[in-house]
């Protein structure tokens, strides 16, 4: 798989391509990838690749002229063009498995006040944003979404690494503990040492849905309506539900007592 990012700033995605797993990627042959300088294309003696917004307004929108530019030379007509703005639509694990099927992503790191907007209505596949917050850097927000995707790409990692991870089968991940077994008087459960693995399954399943249920109740919905959960798991949801309803209960007497 190819990433080409157009970018005025290529020395902040340039180290990530050239780092940890991502640079071993390269190494292999698995990833490719082209950064493009945006200012290559400017054609005044400035590089100048922003002004003014028509009809006024604070901040600098990034000229249409030179991005357009940059993009015919990776003929972006013919690929899948991501823009990376706070007004696209929410970046999410399933989206990046959609885009991880890709030969190709040009991903446009947006800067200022963002791109002119023709652009985006001649050039853009994906508006997509990473979260709900606004960020100076396009190119934090492209690292992310490449990061994200490069990951599932085969022979990047291995295959065991992403069945149970966070996100999959609609749940979040389960805790992990490695050496030593005893740290600041806290031991590792010792489930984990057992050596039963379908003691060990039932545990981190348990895990993996307690810890939803706590953080991200919306995603047991969702998992619900795509008939993602087990009748192992449902039940399990639902000893979960009561033992909590019994906490809080003894929680609220106690404090009654107090």
């Amino acid at each position: 798989m190819k990433f080409t990012v157009l970018t005025l700033f290529p020395g902040i995605p340039q180290a990530f391509f050239e780092n940890s797993i991502m640079a071993k990627a390269v190494e292999k042959g698995i990833i490719a990838y082209d950064l493009v300088n945006i200012r290559d294309f400017a054609v005044d003696k400035h590089r100048t690749c922003d002004d003014s917004p028509y009809g006024g307004g604070a901040g600098q929108l990034m000229m249409a002229e030179p991005l357009g530019r940059a993009l015919e030379s990776v003929n972006a007509k013919r690929k899948h063009v991501i823009y990376v703005t706070p007004g696209g639509k929410q970046f999410t694990q399933s989206k990046a498995v959609e885009l991880s099927r890709k030969d190709e992503l040009v991903i446009i790191c947006g800067r200022y006040e963002g791109i002119d907007q023709r652009i985006i209505d001649y050039y853009v596949d994906d508006e997509i944003s990473i979260g709900d917050y606004v960020m100076s850097s396009g190119e934090v927000s492209a690292t992310v979404i490449i990061d994200t995707v490069y990951r599932l790409i085969d022979g990047v990692i291995s295959s065991e690494s992403l069945e149970e991870e966070s996100y999959s089968d609609g749940l979040l991940e389960y805790p992990q503990y490695t050496r030593p077994p005893v740290y600041q008087g806290m031991e590792v459960p010792d489930v984990l040492l057992s050596g039963n693995h379908e003691k060990i399954r039932k545990w981190r399943l348990k895990k993996r849905l307690e810890k939803t249920l706590a953080n991200r109740p919306d995603m047991i919905m969702t998992a619900r309506l795509k008939g993602e959960l087990t009748s192992e798991a449902e039940q399990m949801i639902e000893e979960i539900t009561n033992q909590t309803s019994q906490k809080l209960c003894l929680q609220k007497r106690k404090k009654k007592k107090s």
